[in-house]
């Protein structure tokens, strides 16, 4: 009856809702046990349910999509801070965040790898726990967190060293920690741990120093590994610790010992099909960038790919930049969604690439759909061919250095952060819409001779980034899947790098490094609301229900790679302040009075 109770009207289910809750707790504390189990239900539901946000992703699609409609287009120009959260003292950096609530606390990491519960009513914290981080850590792209993952009494997150760490929801004290790789060979992590049927499905950091990407499954309970699937071809595969089959064939695409340090690191995380059974995760850019050394596609670089969640064998793959040479990457979040078509129902994804176009695809089979550009200039290519599936490469790799010390330079868009980077875009099934953080931006690219050293860069290349228009840089676009068409855009003066949610309510949130979190009518555009947090704003929002209201949370705090890697464009924001707050938001009492 609990989950009934979960799934019904959000306006009108919350007393049910909490009785239900109490219920619950209450029989667990009286058979001894401390926290409310999450469960693999809760977990599948997540996307669904209002009164908690158990999921980085508001579910394991991460569609980013909330059903309530509490704080809507007519009132959320009332949104006021209920209550703030300070990550204090000197590390600060970039906080790329998304918050989990649940059983009244708020669990929410930051950067340096630390993770807080709080309490959801009024922000006090609980209990905080920080990694030992050892020295020599080699990060890419900033000291970010991107988020947990909830299940039974544990709260499990990834850290910079390339730990994966569960600890007690209660008292923050640690129940198992498990190693993901050498961070001295460049191996890190700061995606969120995804939930699948009772495993912990983690990915990699570490593309720019020649590490091997892979994706594991654990045991959520006890940290114990199940499966871990390579994603470069000729690396061996294991299922309870025997062998599952190499990943591709050896040296299909990958010329020599190239595949022995091939990259394609699955930094992003992954999402997950409940109907196909199958775990979606992207993989970066093939090691070293200089793509003369490694002739060939690359399998599985640059890629989305599908793989089965009990066996980790890959089903299915698409590669969207084969013999990537641009670190275009291929980690965007691929999001299963269903639209409309010649009047049938088709079970597909969708994703971002980083290379600029919106990828459609069947997410059973990962057949080809569509691709459709959604930034203005896509130099490298002169699109995808319909038929192979493939891009029609235009005459703009940079040039081989041979013998040289470096080879011909030349101009590309998008830039290597991509048409979008990391920041996850959102889905909303009433507007038939995404909402996409794009940027507009190029670069100088140039290769240079390269051999691989264990724990250094790993790049062949050099680079500077520049803004293509004197106006803006970051765009949030609604694309509709249907048709590849750009519905509406908001145009910013700086880079977007922060996540996107949408509601029922008809609205969009996200924020900008100017410090501003603002709210959008999702049919529309129109901007309708917005507050100056203080530091940019490159965290993921969330919503959920809580004692009759409706909450609204992010966090705030200026970093992660444009200000490291940025060239032109770090120059022109670099006024910008740091910081690490959680700020949670609700409606005026007035507004509330109303209703």
């Amino acid at each position: 009856m609990k989950d009934e109770h979960r799934r019904g009207n959000p306006q009108g289910a919350g007393a049910w809702r909490r009785f239900g809750r109490f219920a619950a707790l209450a029989a667990l504390i009286g058979s001894g046990a401390a926290t409310a189990a999450v469960t693999d239900k809760m977990i599948a539901d997540d996307a669904t349910t209002t009164d908690d946000v158990v999921t980085v992703g508001m579910g394991q699609g991460g569609q980013r999509y909330s059903p309530l409609t509490r704080i809507n287009t007519a009132n959320v120009g009332d949104l006021v801070p209920a209550w703030t959260f300070s990550f204090g003292d000197e590390k600060q950096r970039g906080q790329e965040t998304q918050p989990l609530v649940y059983n009244g606390k708020i669990f929410v990491t930051g950067s340096y790898s630390r993770i807080w519960a709080l309490d959801a009513r009024t922000g006090k914290r609980l209990w905080a726990y920080e990694q030992r981080l050892p020295d020599g850590i080699m990060p890419c792209c900033d000291v970010v967190n991107r988020g947990a993952a909830l299940y039974d009494d544990l709260v499990i997150f990834a850290t910079l060293d390339a730990k994966l760490v569960a600890l007690r929801q209660d008292t923050g004290k640690v129940a198992w920690s498990e190693t993901l790789g050498d961070y001295k060979a460049g191996y890190s992590n700061t995606a969120a741990p995804l939930i699948v049927d009772g495993k912990v499905i983690t990915g990699v950091s570490g593309g720019e120093f020649g590490i091997v990407g892979r994706v594991d499954a654990r045991d959520a309970r006890t940290g114990k590994l199940v499966w871990t699937r390579p994603t470069v071809e000729g690396h061996m595969g294991y299922l309870n610790g025997k062998e599952n089959g190499i990943t591709g064939k050896l040296n299909a695409s990958w010329p020599g010992d190239m595949w022995k340090y091939g990259g394609a690191a699955t930094w992003l995380g992954c999402t997950y099909g409940g109907d196909t059974k199958l775990i979606y995760c992207g993989t970066g850019n093939p090691a070293p960038w200089n793509s003369h050394l490694r002739p060939g596609d690359n399998l599985y670089s640059s890629s989305t790919l599908a793989i089965n969640a009990d066996t980790g064998k890959i089903v299915w793959s698409y590669q969207s930049t084969p013999n990537d040479g641009w670190d275009f990457d291929g980690v965007n979040e691929f999001i299963p969604f269903d639209f409309k078509k010649d009047g049938k129902t088709v079970k597909a994804g969708a994703k971002a690439d980083r290379n600029g176009f919106f990828y459609v695809l069947d997410r059973s089979n990962g057949k080809f759909i569509s691709a459709s550009p959604f930034v203005t200039r896509q130099t490298w290519t002169q699109g995808i061919d319909p038929k192979t599936a493939r891009p029609i490469e235009a005459d703009t790799r940079p040039g081989d250095p041979a013998q040289a010390e470096r080879g011909k330079q030349v101009f590309s868009a998008p830039s290597f952060l991509g048409g979008k980077n990391w920041m996850p875009m959102a889905y909303n099934a009433n507007t038939g819409l995404f909402y996409v953080p794009a940027n507009e931006w190029g670069m100088d690219i140039w290769n240079e001779p390269i051999t691989y050293k264990k724990g250094a860069a790993y790049l062949g290349a050099g680079f500077t980034i520049h803004p293509l228009y004197e106006d803006y840089i970051g765009a949030l676009r609604a694309m509709d899947p249907a048709t590849g068409k750009i519905v509406w855009e908001y145009k910013n003066p700086a880079p977007l790098w922060g996540g996107v949610m949408t509601t029922a309510g008809n609205l969009v949130f996200t924020g900008t490094p100017e410090g501003y979190f603002k709210a959008f009518d999702a049919r529309t555009g129109k901007e309708l609301w917005q507050f100056q947090t203080g530091s940019g704003v490159v965290g993921q929002p969330i919503t959920w229900e809580q004692d009759g209201e409706q909450y609204v949370a992010v966090a705030s705090g200026w970093g992660g790679a444009v200000p490291l890697w940025g060239g032109e464009v770090a120059k022109k924001i670099k006024d910008i302040s740091q910081g690490g707050m959680l700020w949670v938001f609700k409606l005026h009492r007035t507004q509330l009075a109303a209703q």
